[in-house]
């Protein structure tokens, strides 16, 4: 079958590991510190994702968009919303075109990447690469623990279930690396026609850049990168945070990301193996647990993405969770979140992200005309 047909039913697989995270990934811990369990082929016990033809655009019902509206104007400038509804085809935003800091919601080109070269039979999921500590990044990398002198023994398959479903750096830029560099994620944007989504130069270069230095290796270590941020001047250091904010290397506009994620399901992106494989993976991400997970309800499914970027004086640079809610009866809605630059605490960064979560499931128990939905049950 081409992967350019819509794909059977696609099923989402529970998790083939046993532990939980603590909270958002970028505070680490020792969950990452085991081997998980191969992620491929996939098992399923879980609620299904189904094929969905695409649907002609058409106007948003007024009661979400007016919603959103009220969402986004309350926070302020600094965030873009989208909020796609796959199956009728319409779709909502606020600032939805603005190009926002992707941070660690990048990891999902990477993943999309890697999944397109296995659909070509370019990768294996046990394909093996030694992890050393030449590779080690910064921030959040679990897999660090793991690394002693003769290095660390990793599958395709691990990296893949570490990067997206812990966020790790060093497992993100390892599979980076294995598929070619940015150059080839952006290549594959271009040919998947993946439009208004650019990718960076990286973890590494792409975090000291916002930090106003240049990296060494040595960062990698400890606290090094902290340590060698903190003697940078602090106008030097605003100055590049800023510019970030304003024109990120990584940015991508909301309405891209959520087209991107209807395609996905579509089947447009991935054979139905690789669809499904990637949605699993996206469904047990362990990150954000006051962001779209607050809002998820008994029966709803969300497969997703989150990104956290650095903070300066209070004001974030990139506050971010992507992905598909799944209703109770199968409805699927692609939503994307994206504080691009904001001074807000991060209880109301978690809030925005969580009520517009919370606004789609309404909605949808409203069957957006304010009347009680049949298709809403517990």
């Amino acid at each position: 079958m081409s992967r350019r047909m819509i794909p059977p039913l696609l099923v989402a697989v529970a998790a083939t590991f046993t532990w939980s995270a603590s909270g958002d990934a970028q505070y680490g811990g020792e969950e990452g510190n085991r081997r998980p369990q191969s992620i491929l082929p996939a098992q399923s016990t879980s609620p299904t994702y189904q094929s969905i033809a695409a649907a002609p655009d058409r106007p948003a019902p007024a009661r979400i968009s007016a919603k959103i509206a009220e969402l986004g104007r309350a926070f302020g400038p600094g965030v873009g919303i989208s909020v796609r509804d796959i199956r009728e085809g319409w779709s909502t935003s606020w600032n939805g075109d603005r190009l926002c800091p992707q941070q660690s919601v990048s990891k999902l080109w990477v993943a999309l990447a890697v999944f397109d070269a296995m659909d070509r039979g370019a990768l294996r999921p046990d394909d093996a690469m030694i992890v050393t500590r030449n590779d080690l990044t910064l921030f959040h990398q679990p897999i660090r623990a793991l690394v002693g002198e003769q290095g660390y023994r990793a599958t395709v398959s691990e990296l893949l279930e570490r990067q997206m479903t812990q966020s790790d750096n060093t497992a993100n830029d390892m599979l980076l690396r294995r598929i070619g560099g940015p150059t080839a994620i952006r290549s594959m944007l271009t040919r998947l026609r993946i439009s208004n989504v650019r990718f960076g130069p990286g973890e590494r270069l792409l975090q000291s850049g916002i930090a106003g230095i240049t990296w060494r290796q040595a960062f990698s270590s400890g606290n090094g990168f902290e340590q060698a941020r903190a003697s940078i001047p602090l106008e030097k250091r605003r100055a590049a945070i800023e510019a970030y904010a304003e024109n990120p290397v990584d940015g991508a506009a909301p309405n891209a990301i959520t087209l991107a994620l209807a395609r996905l399901v579509r089947g447009d992106l991935l054979t139905p193996t690789g669809t499904q494989n990637l949605l699993a993976l996206m469904e047990r991400s362990k990150t954000g647990r006051a962001r779209m997970k607050a809002a998820i309800e008994p029966d709803w499914l969300l497969a997703h993405k989150t990104g956290t970027g650095q903070e300066l004086g209070g004001v974030v640079a990139g506050f971010n969770d992507v992905g598909l809610l799944t209703a109770p009866d199968g409805h699927i809605y692609a939503v994307a979140v994206m504080v691009a630059r904001s001074s807000r605490p991060i209880a109301e960064r978690q809030a925005i992200i969580a009520n517009v979560a919370r606004a789609v499931i309404d909605d949808w128990k409203s069957g957006s005309n304010g009347q009680s939905s049949p298709r809403y049950r517990r």
